[in-house]
């Protein structure tokens, strides 16, 4: 994919989504098949709860991520004919701890930052669970700083995230950028005022309903040599 031919500055600041972008779902997939749900239900599962999340900032409302998850992951265990007790959700939810990164994760981040860049983490998750999952997979080493939307008590794609996250690092919303695989996510960030770098893995960007983001490549890797290339 090329980059669009009016190019964004660089921004100072990169900004990795973590639950999907950085880490893949994949190592609950078994947990749920052991809960007796079809392997798919891990997308429809994850859909489900970003949706209650969403609708509980629109609303002005919030619950951490995991409860949100626990609730979603009820219905749909219900919906497809499959009772589950507080203890078994319990379990699936034990696996989010057990997230293993993509594998060109580090490749990206070590990029950004040789060529001076910051990088920091902003999730949905709790700060507790990202620090984890960072810290296991060896990550931190390049992330300064977390955000998790439990400081701000609303879930991304809210404005007011990104603008807390801004506010964090110091600097204005425009010398940031969000890699996301998530078009949502990309869109609340440009909403307010941040580059969105899209990590497709063959997935089309929406850009008849949402903003075209300022660059997009397949992989984490090809994302962050497309960010580093901008003229600063």
């Amino acid at each position: 994919m090329s980059l669009h031919l009016l190019s964004p500055a660089r921004p100072q600041v990169v900004a990795f989504d973590i639950i999907g972008t950085t880490f893949s779902l994949e190592p609950l997939r078994p947990r749920l098949v052991a809960l007796g749900l079809p392997p798919g239900a891990l997308e429809t599962w994850f859909a489900s709860g970003l949706r209650d999340a969403f609708a509980l900032a629109a609303s002005g409302g919030f619950e951490p991520f995991k409860a949100v998850l626990d609730g979603a992951l009820e219905q749909v265990a219900a919906k497809l004919g499959v009772a589950t007790t507080s203890h078994q959700r319990g379990e699936v939810l034990e696996g989010m701890k057990e997230l293993t990164p993509h594998p060109d994760a580090a490749e990206a981040m070590a990029r950004l930052t040789e060529a001076g860049l910051r990088v920091m983490a902003v999730s949905n998750g709790a700060s507790s669970s990202t620090r984890h999952l960072l810290g296991q997979s060896g990550l931190d080493r390049f992330v300064e700083r977390i955000v998790s939307v439990e400081d701000v008590k609303r879930s991304k794609p809210a404005p007011e995230v990104y603008r807390f996250a801004a506010k964090e690092a110091g600097l204005e919303p425009g010398r940031f950028a969000l890699v996301a695989a998530h078009p949502w996510d990309i869109q609340g960030a440009r909403q307010a005022g941040w580059l969105g770098a899209y990590v497709a893995r063959g997935i089309p960007f929406p850009t008849a309903v949402m903003k075209r983001p300022d660059l997009e490549g397949e992989t984490l890797a090809e994302v962050a040599n497309r960010i580093v290339e901008l003229t600063p």
